[in-house]
């Protein structure tokens, strides 16, 4: 510290650098630390019960009976990767949607290591939906241009460039259908359908909805079908009617909001490989 006042400028610029990567290295370490806490089981022999081993990497590392130790990262997708000091930026790269070009130029990272850490940091949230939906829930139907961006043989087709356009108006095999399901708490599922018929509709949403469930959707044929599948007490709003809200409380317009910000979300990509 005595010595601050007698270096160059390059050389604070230098210290100051060191600094902030280490700080952000710190920073997401204590991330995945506070998010993971004890691991109950031990990913390699599952029973629960663990003690702390040693540090490693600034990750704590538990060990088992089994003789094999672990850390927060173990069994995850993210898992042996590297500088995570950089790890929040990427978190932030996702959130403002950045292409590859911009991500590696941000994180100061090479296109593999970011394609590779875009899909590795996307691994886990599609993972994270609501178990269960209370009180009033919502649910629409949205649909996505079907995209073989990556692969080269088998189209079918003629290929399309920057996402492109649907041959046939309307809905058809060329769009993949995504239920969208939300209560007022915020609580939110979603799936991508084999099909867009009420038997895959009532499978996706039965385990979410308590039969005191009411379910507001907006009067499509397949979602009526599916509540009356499922036997929970349906409210559909006739959208094409100009009706939007019935009795002050049955509307779809959560799960609509978040539709938007989905396809707003993915237009920048210029079509997402549907795989």
């Amino acid at each position: 510290m005595s010595k601050l006042d007698k270096l160059t400028r390059s050389q604070r610029q230098a210290v100051t650098a060191e600094l902030t990567a280490s700080e952000r290295r710190m920073a997401s370490i204590k991330t995945i630390e506070s998010t993971a806490g004890e691991r109950a089981a031990c990913p390699h022999c599952c029973p629960k019960g663990t003690v702390k081993n040693r540090m490693a990497d600034g990750l704590q590392r538990y060990s088992r009976v089994c003789g094999r130790s672990f850390n927060a990262l173990t069994g995850t997708p993210l898992a042996r990767l590297r500088m995570k000091g950089k790890w929040l930026d990427q978190t932030a790269a996702l959130r403002d949607g950045l292409s590859l070009t911009e991500a590696s130029r941000r994180l100061g990272v090479s296109r593999p290591t970011a394609f590779r850490w875009r899909h590795r940091f996307l691994a886990t949230p599609k993972t994270v939906q609501a178990r269960v939906l209370v009180g009033i829930a919502e649910s629409d139907e949205t649909y996505f241009l079907r995209s073989s961006k990556g692969q080269r043989k088998d189209l079918g087709r003629n290929p399309r460039h920057r996402g492109g356009k649907a041959t046939k108006r309307g809905l058809s095999k060329e769009q993949v259908p995504v239920l969208v399901a939300r209560d007022r708490a915020g609580s939110t599922a979603d799936f991508v359908l084999e099909a867009d018929d009420h038997a895959h509709v009532a499978a996706a949403l039965k385990p979410l909805l308590p039969r005191d469930t009411i379910l507001c959707t907006d009067g499509s044929s397949v979602l009526t079908a599916a509540a009356r599948e499922m036997g929970v007490t349906h409210r559909p709003v006739n959208l094409s009617s100009g009706i939007r809200i019935v009795a002050g409380v049955y509307h779809v317009q959560n799960v609509n909001a978040y539709d938007s910000r989905l396809k707003t979300w993915m237009r920048r990509f210029n079509g997402v490989a549907t795989k």
